[in-house]
């Protein structure tokens, strides 16, 4: 195995960040959230000798999967996500496609649980799940890499809304300070918008913590 990399592709109405983890060697990636284009998505990654292995959803917001369902038909690859996401991965309320024009729905291949380490053809991380955003968003962790794939959960300088269905504020304030600061200083946190951050950083600085 070698050394993962990270990349980032921002998508989407709401510029939202769809990034790929892959192995240096292998060229397996696993993608983060598949706002749109699933298809391109695939095509630029293989023009670039990238083979897209698996997808892991953050939550199941519209803008984080309107993509999923096309990638996975282009990769034959599977969908990924928090086993509490299902509700609004599947419910076109829930997941706020009802208020876009376009109802989208996403049936993984399978839900993971909380503290459950992935192995996708060796790019490994482990599910840390912090409701709040929706009622099973989730983090994935690379401890060794220490990289942190936020989704809407925590930003840089600030946290994920919770107004939206199955939010909670106070469930996410309490997802982030007991699940994400108690890593590391140094890992560094890629959210689902905006610019990358770090545990540190936010520990001091985030106004909402």
């Amino acid at each position: 195995m070698g050394e993962l990399k990270i990349g980032r592709m921002t998508m989407g109405p709401v510029a939202t960040n769809c990034y790929f983890v892959y192995d240096s060697d292998s060229m397996n990636a696993v993608v983060f959230d598949v706002p749109c284009d699933g298809k391109g998505i695939y095509t630029r990654l293989k023009d670039n000798g990238i083979n897209v292995s698996g997808v892991l959803l953050t939550h199941g917001h519209f803008d984080h999967i309107m993509g999923a369902n096309e990638l996975r038909q282009a990769a034959s690859i599977k969908i990924y996500a928090c086993e509490d996401e299902q509700d609004v991965c599947e419910n076109t309320h829930n997941n706020c496609t009802d208020q876009t024009g376009r109802l989208y729905t996403v049936k993984c291949n399978k839900y993971f649980k909380d503290g459950d380490e992935i192995d996708i053809d060796g790019i490994k991380c482990r599910l840390i799940e912090t409701p709040g955003h929706t009622k099973g968003s989730c983090c994935y962790y690379f401890e060794n890499e220490k990289i942190l794939i936020s989704g809407d959960t925590l930003f840089c300088g600030s946290v994920g809304r919770s107004d939206l269905p199955t939010g909670s504020e106070n469930t996410l304030i309490r997802s982030i300070k007991e699940k994400l600061m108690c890593l590391p200083d140094d890992v560094k946190v890629y959210p689902g918008h905006g610019d990358e951050t770090t545990i540190g950083y936010e520990r001091k600085y985030n106004p909402f913590l």
